[in-house]
């Protein structure tokens, strides 16, 4: 199994309390569509598991068969400076098909963003930044296809798309972290 490197701090976006006995880590790409079909499950494993699960979700585009991918992990990071990531990372796996630059900004206008603040985070280089770190993380996790969760740390090996046997582990998980 792989370790995350490095663990969840102050610069990951992050769902739930930091107290939780379960940290779900997720490697995700925007236009993945096995990550579009991950995005409903992983919203019912944060029902189910309510203030037992911190959710944290990392950049990892696949930019060599995914075109838009870098782009809206950009865009998501440029929402996120203005506290909205968490609702652009909804609006982009909701709208996979649509993730050109011109649905980035009408997403932005929709999430009401100051569209000069949002633009110039796109243009100085930060939000690249901010994914380029993360993909490399990724890479020195272990990652090499997405979606990719870590739970607590250790690389998830098993079948995600199996949403009962999904959150039965995960739900096994929190119990075993709550030591």
């Amino acid at each position: 199994m792989g370790q995350l490197t490095p663990p969840v701090g102050d610069r990951d976006h992050v769902a739930g309390p930091p107290g939780a006995p379960l940290t779900l880590v997720e490697y995700g790409d925007f236009e993945c569509p096995h990550c579009g079909m991950a995005y409903p499950i992983l919203k019912v494993v944060q029902r189910r598991l309510g203030d037992r699960l911190r959710f944290v979700y990392r950049y990892f585009p696949l930019k060599e068969i995914h075109p838009h991918a870098r782009h809206a992990a950009e865009a998501a990071e440029a929402a996120g400076v203005q506290g909205r990531f968490w609702e652009m990372h909804a609006i982009l796996f909701e709208n996979q098909h649509a993730l050109t630059d011109d649905d980035l900004m009408s997403y932005a206008n929709r999430l009401r963003l100051d569209i000069p603040r949002f633009v110039e985070h796109l243009t100085s280089g930060a939000a690249a930044q901010k994914v380029r770190e993360d993909f490399r993380s990724g890479v020195r996790s272990g990652v090499n296809g997405t979606p990719t969760f870590f739970v607590n740390g250790e690389r998830y090996e098993g079948v995600w798309a199996d949403q009962g046997a999904f959150i039965r582990y995960l739900e096994r998980a929190a119990l075993a972290g709550a030591v």
